[in-house]
């Protein structure tokens, strides 16, 4: 008997899909996607890292604010931005204005100096903080079993802390001046130039809106992440953002039920709701992206394939064989994307392999990220590199078992034989030997 998994597989990815019309085509690449993401949502990751993204909104969206705002108060501009924050809890009406009013007075006093140098020191932490969350979040959905060192990580949090706010500054900047500039006052009153600059006016927050999500989504996890792939996710999510708003915001304009239920305490269930909304959407982009750019994974998911113990043998040796050429060629960087790129295994699957050989002192992590040998290379054999991937597993909790004398006595042979054959071998000599044409090797090895 199918089940429904079996019948919407074979539904969306049929034998004879090529043959179709390119409408049809088109239609089950949209359906596979919406699929893909439905599945991962029923799994409850998502839901739940928008929900821990809630709680540290609640404590760094402050600080935030406050750090952005002092930086831009250089530019003059502070006020210019100030009415951009009414547009992020719009959908939650009037209580919203309350609510974003409340925030400018709170952030006003931050920069009064009302917090010492330890709380200082806190807030900004707490705004690090958050950068980081959004990064752990996306390198899940990416499926990034490596973050950022934490080197790396704390440059490119400073970096985003400080250009960030100089960036917007400079926009709004930009506007404000062509806005009051006199000639194009003087276009504002030609139509149908006029009309048209009007509605640019209007559109132009929610393409600053599709902007942002396309920069969170090209930047932010620790991967090659493809514009074309960052800048779909920026208009799916900025489009589900926009009208999601307006649908939420039409619906607590007719909810009396719940002001007779909450009270007073209404408008921070309502924000509460609305700021998990808006995660849950920045994931679903996320999501959305990285299926366009990883199609493979629409009908895989994030299932992890079993590896039998010559495919993992196989990987360990081409891990280390790439790594190898890319250091001997110091034009070349190697990182698990290159290595997955080359081996056509996703970078999932390779994670836990690239652990094992790390923890055995074969290979070591670079500030930027690169897969570097552990070793001198002529200090490495090939007998190590399948030890320390038959070596792996949890078997520290196992009694030690006993086994059958013949049993036992083939294994040896079996490891005593693999051995014999690799221990000569290092994997110096191995890329030497790669590197030689088949036709001039005397004995006719590789």
């Amino acid at each position: 008997m199918n089940t429904l998994a079996d019948t919407i597989d074979k539904a969306l990815w049929p034998v004879d899909l090529a043959s179709r019309p390119a409408v049809v085509r088109f239609a089950c690449a949209i359906a596979r996607v919406v699929y893909a993401v439905v599945r991962e949502l029923l799994s409850g990751q998502l839901t739940l890292r928008a929900m821990g993204l809630v709680y540290t909104t609640l404590l760094s969206a402050v600080p935030l604010l406050a750090f952005s705002f002092s930086l831009i108060k250089v530019f003059g501009v502070h006020n210019t931005l100030k009415p951009r924050l009414y547009v992020l809890l719009e959908p939650l009406g009037p209580k919203g204005v309350e609510i974003t009013d409340w925030v400018i007075r709170t952030v006003d006093n931050l920069e009064g100096g009302v917090l010492g140098a330890v709380s200082l020191a806190f807030f900004i932490y707490t705004a690090i903080e958050m950068v980081q969350k959004i990064e752990e979040c996306f390198n899940y959905v990416w499926q990034v079993t490596r973050p950022r060192s934490l080197a790396r990580r704390v440059s490119e949090y400073v970096s985003v802390l400080l250009i960030g706010p100089v960036v917007i500054a400079a926009a709004l900047g930009l506007i404000a001046s062509i806005s009051n500039d006199a000639f194009v006052q003087q276009v504002l009153a030609v139509e149908p130039f006029g009309t048209t600059i009007v509605l640019a006016g209007k559109v132009l927050p929610y393409v600053l809106v599709i902007a942002v999500f396309a920069l969170l989504y090209k930047l932010l996890p620790n991967a090659a992440v493809r514009f074309g792939a960052a800048l779909t996710g920026g208009v799916v999510a900025g489009i589900m953002w926009t009208g999601i708003g307006a649908l939420f915001a039409a619906m607590l304009s007719l909810s009396v039920v719940r002001n007779a239920i909450y009270g007073t305490f209404a408008v921070a269930i309502s924000a509460l709701i609305w700021l998990y909304v808006s995660w849950l959407i920045l994931l679903v982009g996320a999501q959305i992206a990285f299926f366009v750019q990883n199609p493979t994974f629409l009908r895989l998911g994030r299932q992890r394939p079993r590896l039998s113990n010559e495919l993992r043998e196989r990987m360990a040796l081409n891990i280390m064989f790439l790594i190898g050429v890319a250091f001997r060629n110091g034009s070349m960087r190697c990182t698990i994307e290159s290595i997955a790129r080359d081996t056509k295994i996703p970078g999932l699957t390779l994670g836990p392999m690239i652990s094992v050989l790390e923890a055995a002192g074969l290979i070591s992590a670079s500030e930027g990220e690169g897969l570097l040998p552990g070793r001198e290379m002529s200090r490495i054999t090939l007998a190590e590199i399948l030890a320390a991937v038959r070596s792996g597993g949890d078997t520290g909790s196992l009694v030690p078992p006993t086994w059958s004398a013949p049993v036992n006595a083939l294994a040896e042979r079996l490891h005593t034989t693999i051995e014999d054959l690799t221990a000569g071998i290092t994997l110096s000599a191995f890329l030497d030997q790669a590197e030689t044409p088949p036709h001039s090797a005397p004995d006719g090895t590789l």
